[in-house]
């Protein structure tokens, strides 16, 4: 008994749709085992940069600070209160 062209068609499909899932599948699992190792990598860096921060303030950050608390303190003297 001979093939159809149809039952070829059929095959060929299912085959390349097996071969495409598994393909799927496989960039999911590397996919998310890439995620949870950038994500660890990025919460330990912010972390350690946090604790650098904490420490040390730029002069740039130092200048922002101050300009926030004079306009901070001008809007409370435009209602009438004390900074």
């Amino acid at each position: 008994m001979r093939p159809t062209p149809g039952s070829i068609i059929r095959f060929a499909v299912i085959s390349l749709s097996g071969l495409m899932l598994s393909a799927c599948v496989a960039g999911a699992v590397v996919g998310a085992g890439a995620a949870v190792v950038g994500g660890t990598a990025k919460a330990t860096g912010a972390i350690i940069g946090a604790g650098v921060d904490a420490v040390t303030t730029s002069d740039e950050e130092a200048r922002a600070k101050r300009i926030k608390e004079e306009r901070r303190c001008e809007r409370r003297q435009r209602r009438g209160k004390s900074c």
